[in-house]
C-alpha cells in the first residue's frame, strides 16, 4: 500500500514500496493511466534504481507492443513510440549531465527539441532530467526510484511528487 510522507516546503510526497518486479509494472500501469498528450514524467534515481525498467512499464502500458525493443536510450539519447495515446518520447540524459559547462547542458537539452515535442502533444519520460525543468518545461509526475538498505534487506521505493500523483495513487489504491 502507498505510504505518504511529507517534503519539509509544501506538498506530501506520495511513497511506494515496490517489493516485486511485478509492483513496478503496476506503478507503470498507474502512471500510464494518468498521462495525457504533452505530460512530462521525471525519473530519477541512482544507476540501477530501476527507471528504465519502470519506463518500459509505463511504454507497454501505453500500447507499445511486445515486439518493440525498449531499451535505455543512454546512447542516442532519445527514442520515440507511437501509441494508441499519442508519439511516447523516452530521453535519458545521463551522458549530458557530466558536462562541466551548464550553459552547454541547457543548449544540448534544448537542442534535442524535447520541449517542442511536448508541445507538439507528445508524452515525455526524462531520465536524469530533474535539474533541466527549465529547458523541459514544468515536471506533471516526478519519481524518484531508490533502494534502501537496512542490516537485513534491501527495498526499492518510489517517491512521487507532481500533479499527477493523486491519480496514480487512486490507480494503485483500486482493487484489482
Amino acid at each position: 500500500r502507498p505510504r505518504r510522507r511529507h517534503r519539509a516546503h509544501h506538498r506530501p510526497v506520495l511513497m511506494i514500496h515496490l517489493a516485486r518486479r511485478r509492483d513496478t509494472r503496476n506503478l507503470g500501469r498507474a502512471i500510464a493511466a494518468a498521462l495525457s498528450p504533452g505530460d512530462l514524467v521525471l525519473l530519477s534515481g541512482t544507476l540501477g534504481a530501476g527507471k528504465t525498467f519502470l519506463a518500459r512499464a509505463i511504454a507497454r502500458a501505453l500500447g507499445v507492443p511486445s515486439s518493440v525493443a525498449i531499451a535505455s536510450p543512454t546512447f542516442t539519447l532519445v527514442q520515440e513510440y507511437e501509441t494508441p495515446h499519442g508519439t511516447l518520447v523516452h530521453a535519458d540524459l545521463y551522458r549530458l549531465r557530466d558536462d562541466a559547462n551548464p550553459a552547454k547542458l541547457r543548449d544540448e537539452v534544448r537542442r534535442l527539441g524535447l520541449a517542442e515535442r511536448r508541445h507538439d502533444g507528445g508524452i515525455l519520460l526524462v531520465e536524469w532530467g530533474e535539474s533541466l525543468q527549465r529547458e523541459l518545461g514544468p515536471s506533471d509526475l516526478e519519481v524518484r526510484l531508490a533502494i534502501e538498505k537496512t542490516a537485513s534487506e534491501e527495498r526499492r521505493v518510489a517517491n512521487l511528487d507532481g500533479r499527477l500523483q493523486t491519480a496514480v495513487r487512486n490507480y494503485t489504491d483500486a482493487p484489482k
